[in-house]
């Protein structure tokens, strides 16, 4: 491997002369132990079970027991995005292995590194459907980006720590590694550090210098550039080198529902987030572009609209790790391939010679978006029902908890008001489902993120729906002092499918109403329920008592904190641009669309 795609894994020490001989279980325990990994999250089970008698005598690993496998995926997950390090996530054989594919598809979706280690049956029944038999190699390969069947114990160091080699480098993803029982219990050699040998896997990650200088270029000559920030600069760890390109650009920048915490919110020259429910600026500034310079970014549909009619007159450079992505959705004037930590620096050289120090004229670009800013700025309508506004709550908890804070949502109208109007200043405060839109990614990740930054105020925040697909783990919260704030967004409804229902379905609200909230059985309660998983319980319905109930989850450091917000069922998120049509209809609110020059 080059050396720089080996800079994200921790370095083996130097192989001893004599190699020890350990069974296969004992050998992912200590691979993992050499790796310099030190939480994992799992479930055993028949086909894993040699795996789990080893990891209890060590003490270099702390595994986290999880009430459902799905909630291991996601909290490797949150785990890995509050950290920079790769999640571990542990399963045994059919249905627990296959509880662990949304979690996969979710982490593939948004390039999160972790790696899955599934047991499998004996090697001698596979494809007879033996108990417990599900072939996770074949279901996970579309899912990951790499996946290993080992059937042999010699095997097993090299393949995890190629596994670690995958997940890390080049665009982070999760890759799978399936050990049969009878590779468990065989014993071997453990020869470490492993000979790793991957034909065919050489991340680029240095840019082409040619590519750089055009891309320079065309940054030097646009009346009105757009820095479309993706989440690749926050898995590359580059917001430094990102702010820097954007203060000598002067360019505008928005950042995509991936990328929140990439650029201070608070930075002047920050438009907020584009898309479908992005703020005007952001999805006009977008629209209106001449240069689009696309840095980890993947022009996702969420973020287009109607690709067709997408930044009609802009040009565009993408930048990104993947060649896969470059010219998928819009066709690259500039295509640069790189690991975009490199690309930005180079490209702030290359920029600042060619502009030979001076900044691009682009006054009369900003004025327009200033117009914006001033017209249409980020707000929000007091609900008619005298019950609580979700996105008050929201905002108060972000300016409570502060910029320091981590904040891991489920999805739907909760996501989006929390992607809106908590202000991000740093990467990896900021974890969501946003590729896959995971109901249930939520508290799982936050009891991951929580476990990675120990000393970091975490708040899942969730909606009723996604809360009650993974509540269970804050059993395993509870038990293992990981102690999460949860604040639930209670509208007793799928908000999200209501609001689309409100706006397209002439009200007819089929099969979206969940009875968890203001004057409905309250089923659940979520305060009993709370309770009964051990924790502190709170129910909020007023605007006056939000604060209190906040500070008091602050200050609760002992156990997790559920907070039942219970808000309006009518509050919507705005702006919204419709599904399928041009983002120059984004709508502010309601029937308010902004003024715009249409093509012909």
């Amino acid at each position: 491997m080059p050396a720089e795609t080996a800079a994200a894994v921790p370095r083996p020490p130097a192989r001893t002369a004599t190699a020890p001989v350990l069974t296969g279980a004992e050998a992912v325990v200590r691979s993992l132990e050499m790796l310099g990994v030190t939480d994992v999250f799992g479930l055993p089970g028949g086909a894993i079970l040699p795996v789990y008698d080893p990891l209890m005598d060590s003490t270099a690993l702390r595994h986290i027991l999880v009430r459902h496998e799905q909630g291991a995926g996601h909290a490797a997950e949150g785990y890995a995005a509050a950290s920079n390090r790769i999640g571990v996530a542990i399963a045994t054989s059919g249905p627990g292995a296959t509880n662990l594919v949304t979690a996969i598809a979710d982490a593939y979706m948004d390039s999160v590194p972790i790696v899955c280690i599934t047991g499998q049956v004996f090697s001698n029944l596979m494809g007879t459907d033996a108990f417990q038999e599900a072939d996770i190699v074949g279901i996970t390969m579309p899912i990951t980006k790499h996946s290993f069947l080992v059937k042999d114990a010699a095997e097993i160091p090299a393949a995890i720590a190629a596994a670690f080699e995958i997940a890390g480098t080049g665009r982070p993803g999760p890759v799978l590694v399936d050990i049969t029982k009878d590779a468990q219990q065989a014993e071997a050699p453990f020869v470490w550090p492993p000979k790793i040998d991957l034909p065919g896997y050489r991340p680029v990650t240095k840019a082409h210098g040619k590519q750089i200088q055009a891309a320079a270029q065309l940054i030097a000559e646009a009346k009105k550039p757009v820095l479309y920030v993706g989440g690749g600069v926050v898995r590359a760890q580059a917001s430094a080198e990102l702010r820097t390109l954007a203060e000598s650009t002067g360019a505008p920048v928005v950042t995509t529902l991936m990328a929140r915490g990439a650029f201070p919110d608070s930075h002047p020259q920050h438009l907020g987030m584009p898309g479908m429910h992005g703020t005007v600026p952001a999805v006009l500034a977008l629209q209106e572009a001449d240069l689009l310079v696309s840095l980890g970014a993947r022009f996702d549909d969420r973020v287009t609209g109607k690709a067709a009619l997408f930044a009609p007159n802009a040009k565009v450079v993408h930048v990104d790790i993947d060649p896969a992505e470059i010219s998928k959705i819009r066709t690259a004037d500039v295509p640069i391939v790189g690991d975009l930590k490199d690309v930005l620096v180079d490209l702030d050289v290359a920029f600042r010679a060619v502009s030979a120090g001076s900044t691009p004229d682009t006054a009369e670009w900003w004025s327009f978006l200033d117009g914006l800013r001033d017209e249409f700025p980020l707000g929000y309508t007091q609900p008619s029902d005298g019950l609580m506004s979700p996105q008050y709550v929201i905002q108060r908890i972000g300016e409570l908890t502060g910029p320091e804070g981590i904040y891991a949502a489920g999805v739907g109208q909760h996501q989006m008001w929390a992607a809106q109007f908590i202000k991000y200043e740093r990467p990896n405060a900021w974890l969501n489902s946003g590729g896959a839109g995971t109901m249930g990614y939520s508290v799982p990740a936050a009891m991951g993120a929580k476990v990675a930054e120990p000393d970091r105020h975490v708040w899942a925040i969730d909606g009723d729906g996604c809360f009650q697909m993974t509540n269970q783990e804050l059993a395993t919260c509870a038990i293992n002092n990981i102690p999460i704030k949860v604040a639930i967004i209670n509208n007793s409804s799928l908000g999200m499918v209501r609001q689309w229902q409100t706006l397209f379905y002439n009200g007819r609200y089929s099969h979206t109403d969940l009875n968890t909230g203001h004057d409905t059985v309250r089923i659940p309660d979520f305060v009993k329920l709370a309770e009964a998983y051990g924790c502190l319980a709170i129910r909020v319905e007023k605007e006056e008592d939000v604060d209190a109930a906040i500070k008091t989850a602050l200050e609760t450091n002992d156990r997790p904190v559920v907070i039942d917000f219970v808000v309006s069922a009518d509050a919507m998120v705005w702006p919204m641009v419709p599904q399928g049509v041009s983002n120059s209809y984004v709508q502010y609110a309601r029937d308010h669309a902004p003024a715009f020059e249409q093509e012909d």
